[in-house]
């Protein structure tokens, strides 16, 4: 039965992973992953219409706190300023390192680590090709939000489009804030530290990490509340499914590992080309079997005092007595 593993699992895997396979393999899903963004960016008016009707939701059930954060950053620019550092830089930066932490120092974790990350992003990805969202900060700006990252673009390297650098704000798709994987990311970064972390200083950045990030998505106006609960919701489900993803690929790998076996087997044939072997002109018998009348040759024991005829051999005349 193949070896599987899931999340939180001791179990080692069947073979030592190498980081020159698995850096080509994250650096692919994670093209995929941008180029997906960049494929499904969707109708503008439907995701104005999907934004809105997000809002109205908050609204109606009190958890609208993008409007104060929002303020709040923009008033206060030793705020905002670090808030759209962190929201531009920390998720290219935390996730990578906490990733390499893991298969450096917890490498029996770490395949069910990563696969977690990949199936959620995965899932993030078909979020925004279902539900395109425009952000808070792309609202008409009688909604009341101010888009800080515009608004400090001086004092960093982005541009008035989300994060991306300046001039580069083409190669990004502004309508995928549903669900916040920014927030997603940095809850696995989070559950990563706080659980394997062996010092108090690990497990409180597990625990601040997601927590601070929830609130700059909010205070920047990238995101809404709603989609930092549907990116926690997407890491839930992604691990939930990671188990079943690495019984498949362990599935996958045992398959392609027999096909090739087979196909590079050497066929084993007799000398002469033949392809089984031949007894007797075309008579083949069982091991042990004999022909009628066939008897066992045998080298004859020498004749001493006490010989029995039987010993004697067939027809051998019996001593005389």
């Amino acid at each position: 039965m193949p070896h599987t593993e899931t999340p939180g699992t001791g179990a080692a895997p069947r073979t030592r992973l190498r980081w020159w396979t698995e850096l080509p393999l994250i650096v692919l899903v994670y093209a995929c992953y941008s180029a997906g963004r960049l494929l499904v960016r969707g109708d503008v008016t439907d995701a104005v219409d999907h934004g809105l009707a997000i809002l109205r939701v908050e609204k109606a059930l009190h958890l609208n706190a993008e409007h104060p954060l929002n303020r709040l950053f923009t008033r206060e620019a030793w705020l905002g300023v670090p808030a759209d550092f962190w929201y531009a830089s920390l998720h290219y930066l935390v996730t990578p390192l906490v990733l390499i932490w893991i298969f450096r120092s917890r490498a029996v974790h770490y395949r069910a680590a990563r696969t977690w990350l990949m199936t959620s992003t995965f899932i993030g990805l078909i979020g925004f090709t279902l539900l395109p969202t425009c952000p808070p900060r792309l609202l008409d700006a009688g909604h009341g939000f101010v888009d800080t990252m515009a608004y400090y673009s001086s004092y960093g390297w982005w541009g008035g489009e989300a994060s991306a650098p300046r001039g580069l704000g083409g190669m990004t798709n502004q309508y995928a804030a549903m669900p916040s994987l920014h927030v997603g990311w940095s809850l696995w970064c989070g559950v990563l530290l706080w659980r394997y972390g062996r010092t108090r200083t690990a497990k409180a950045a597990g625990v601040l990490y997601p927590l601070v990030t929830t609130v700059v998505v909010m205070g920047t106006a990238n995101h809404y509340f709603l989609d930092a609960v549907a990116g926690a919701a997407v890491m839930g489900t992604g691990l939930l499914l990671t188990p079943y993803v690495l019984r498949a690929a362990d599935r996958g790998r045992t398959a392609v590992a027999a096909w090739s076996v087979t196909r590079t087997a050497p066929v084993t044939r007799a000398p002469g080309g033949a392809g089984a072997p031949v007894v007797s002109g075309g008579c083949q018998t069982s091991p042990g079997e004999r022909f009628p009348r066939q008897r066992e040759e045998r080298s004859p024991a020498p004749a001493g005092p006490d010989a029995s005829p039987a010993d004697a051999g067939d027809g051998a005349p019996a001593p005389a007595r």
